[in-house]
């Protein structure tokens, strides 16, 4: 994508009671740094901040 220039992209975005937001639909995600993350159609990102994998949910917060 050439700066300056936005791509449109949209996305479902579900909050999972007492899990992850899980992301499906085309979408961009940046890290910190505003690089462009490879994102599938679908990510599940951790709310519980135990994740190994963080932003992504690895299923830490069902020990809690």
């Amino acid at each position: 994508m050439e700066q300056g220039k936005k791509e449109k992209t949209s996305a479902l975005i579900k909050v999972i009671e007492g899990g992850p937001l899980e992301i499906k639909g085309n979408f961009i995600l940046n890290d910190l740094k505003r690089d462009i993350t490879e994102t599938p159609a679908e990510v599940y990102l951790c709310r519980c901040g135990k994740s190994s994998e963080m932003p992504f949910c690895d299923g830490s917060h069902k020990k809690f």
